[in-house]
């Protein structure tokens, strides 16, 4: 494992995150939005998430910048990190398909929306947070360089600090005690911890 190849299988990871998520973005679009919380706060967050774990790391892949803060390369590392973004894409997957016709990539509720509870959300309340902070150390472990490897947790960390009570909220206010005796049963990211 080179530096180079690292950088080329991430940047391949990131790919597959899109290939992964885009039919189910055209689904999503056939379903009718009964309320959407896409203002400019929502819009602030993914962007500052989309910088970390995009821009970012693409600028860094496609071409070397910022080298001067690279790290000393750890073969190992990489290839953890590697097979924990592997692992995310999966999880990734899963959500998606878990959901259905209920995802969103902003905080809505659509029509005929039910609460998922079962697959992936038998575990957590957020699997897809839990692939995505999966994706932030992947990108820490695999690209090493002090700012390109930890942007990933910084800019996920924000959208996630300052979205999950709100989406949390949403749901509450959407499906009440059913939603109550879910969160009681299950964490938010970490299955049995978090």
């Amino acid at each position: 494992m080179t530096p180079l190849i690292a950088k080329l299988l991430h940047g391949l990871c990131m790919v597959a995150w899109w290939v992964i998520r885009r039919p189910f973005e055209r689904k999503s679009k056939r379903n009718v939005l009964l309320r959407d919380a896409m203002d400019v706060r929502e819009k602030l967050l993914l962007g500052i998430s989309l910088t970390g774990l995009g821009v970012i790391p693409a600028i860094y892949i496609a071409s070397g910048f910022p080298a001067a803060l690279d790290q000393p390369f750890s073969p190992a590392r990489a290839i953890a990190g590697l097979l924990v973004f592997v692992a995310a894409l999966a999880l990734f997957y899963a959500t998606h398909k878990a959901l259905g016709r209920n995802w969103s990539v902003t905080l809505a509720v659509r029509q005929e929306h039910s609460l998922v509870t079962e697959g992936v959300y038998r575990f957590v309340r957020h699997p897809m947070y839990s692939a995505f902070w999966m994706w932030a150390i992947a990108q820490a472990l695999t690209l090493q360089n002090w700012l390109v490897g930890p942007a990933g947790l910084i800019g996920f960390g924000t959208l996630y600090l300052f979205r999950v009570g709100r989406e949390e909220a949403l749901m509450r206010e959407t499906f009440g005690a059913a939603w109550d005796a879910y969160a009681a049963r299950t964490a938010r990211v970490v299955p049995f911890l978090l």
